[in-house]
This record gives C-alpha cells, sequence and structure tokens, in this order.
C-alpha cells in the first residue's frame, strides 16, 4: 500500500507543474481582461486637475466605444524590461463602434506619433464649432455654463497654489470643475476651431497646463486613436514616500479617493 505521503515524494514534479499551470492561466486570465476589457492607466501629469491628480491609477473601460486599430496597441514591460509589445492592427474604424459622449474623460493615441497615451475630456463632437475665448468655452454658438466656485487647494507635497476653479455644465448636462491659474493666458484665448467628420475635439480640465486639441501637437483625435473610457481610480498615492518607505505608505496613499468614479 502507497500512502499519500510516499505517493508525493514519488512525483514531486507534479506538484510544481499544477503550480506552473495556475499561474499561467491566471497570467493569461489577466492578459486576456488587460487586452478586451479593463487597461489599469496611471496619471503622471496634472493636465486633468481637479478631476484626475498625479498619483491616481484608473480603470479605462476599452469596450466603451468598440475596437479600434489601437485599442491592443500595449506592452508587457515589468521591471522596466520590454519583453513584447502589441503594435496598432490592421483594419481601420472600429468594431462593435459605438459613440463617445460629450463629457466623457477619455484615453487616446497623441495622433501625431500614434503610441503616446493621453487622457482628456471630449468637449466636441465631429461637426461642432468650438470657441475659446477669455476662458469661456462656446460650442456651435452656445456659451457653456462656467460657475465660479471656491479655490482648488491641494496639500499634497509640491502642490500647486491655490487656484480659481469653475464648474462647467455642457449641452447634454455634464458637470465638471475645471481650473484657471492664468486668466491671460494663450490657452484661454485659443480661438475658433471645427472638429471634422470622425475626429473629436479634447481638453484638459486644469486649462491652463494642459496639451490638448487647441494645441497643432495634439490637434483633433481621430475616432481611431480612442482607446477607451476612464471609469473609475482604485487606486492614489500622493508621492510623498519613496518605494522602501513601508511605514509613510498608509500617509501617501489618498484614501478618499479609492474607487472613485471618474466623471
Amino acid at each position: 500500500m502507497v500512502t499519500e505521503t510516499e505517493e508525493a515524494k514519488k512525483h514531486p514534479e507534479e506538484g510544481i507543474w499544477e503550480t506552473v499551470k495556475v499561474v499561467f492561466q491566471a497570467l493569461l486570465i489577466a492578459l486576456v481582461i488587460r487586452t478586451l476589457f479593463f487597461q489599469p492607466f496611471n496619471i503622471p501629469s496634472g493636465s486633468m486637475i481637479p478631476t484626475l491628480r498625479v498619483g491616481d491609477y484608473l480603470f479605462v473601460n476599452k469596450f466603451s466605444y468598440g475596437y479600434g486599430p489601437y485599442s491592443f496597441n500595449m506592452s508587457l514591460s515589468p521591471f522596466g524590461i520590454q519583453l513584447f509589445k502589441f503594435g496598432p492592427m490592421p483594419f481601420e474604424g472600429r468594431i462593435m463602434a459605438s459613440e463617445p459622449k460629450r463629457g466623457d474623460v477619455a484615453v487616446f493615441k497623441l495622433p501625431t506619433d500614434n503610441d503616446t497615451d493621453y487622457i482628456k475630456r471630449i468637449i466636441g463632437l465631429p461637426g461642432d464649432k468650438i470657441n475659446v475665448t477669455g476662458g469661456v468655452l462656446t460650442i456651435n454658438g452656445q456659451e457653456v455654463p462656467r460657475t465660479k466656485t471656491s479655490d482648488f487647494i491641494d496639500s499634497d507635497p509640491g502642490a500647486i497654489p491655490p487656484t480659481a476653479q469653475y464648474t462647467e455644465t455642457l449641452p447634454n448636462g455634464v458637470s465638471y470643475n475645471t481650473l484657471d491659474q492664468n486668466p491671460y493666458s494663450s490657452a484661454d484665448n485659443a480661438g475658433t476651431f471645427i472638429v471634422p467628420k470622425g475626429h473629436y475635439f479634447m481638453m484638459g480640465d486644469n486649462r491652463d497646463n494642459s496639451q490638448d486639441s487647441r494645441f497643432p501637437d495634439v490637434g483633433y483625435v481621430p475616432y481611431e486613436n480612442l482607446v477607451g473610457r476612464a471609469i473609475i481610480i482604485f487606486y492614489s498615492h500622493n508621492n510623498s514616500a519613496r518605494f522602501w518607505e513601508v511605514w509613510r505608505w498608509p500617509l501617501a496613499i489618498r484614501w478618499s479617493r479609492l474607487f472613485d468614479s471618474v466623471d
């Protein structure tokens, strides 16, 4: 009679192989989910303050607008070493397409290189006439209501000083806050834009600190460049703790932002 202990000793490689299979299957499932449905992104700049902050980590729903040629353009780069990279898919348009809504916070590939990820708010739809004068946004001849609210005050290390904050409400009822650090900046007087067919006009909520469709480096964003819609912040930290300062991690986490929806 062979006991269970003797059997385990007899075939130790079977236990190792089972572990390897489980890990591989888990990685495969995670890769499929990341590729087709929900992809994590982190926020490296302040262009979307106050909606999104530097150090926010969020999930983007890649199914929101269907799948375009850049929906699968991603790399697997653990520890900074790129193992492989998926480039754009060899097709035009979108599969299972769904129209973006005005006010969506969306991730897209920068049109000038089709590789860099940007995240901004969709302001203008195809055919819209957009004007920005004196910090006031006008869409198709109608001023977007802009109400002054309390100043934005950021307590993070190295944060921007208290900044004028306004609530805008788009024609479809979507409301959000914007910042105006300098009421006389060139970004506040960007002029008039006619959004081409199949393109979108994107703007950052931090209006004086955002490279977006007001500038030639970004311009109008083609529909096929959209990657997905930002839906939820799953983690956020203020960069006040280094990786090895474990005892400071709890103070660096922005607990109130965890699992906030992105509006």
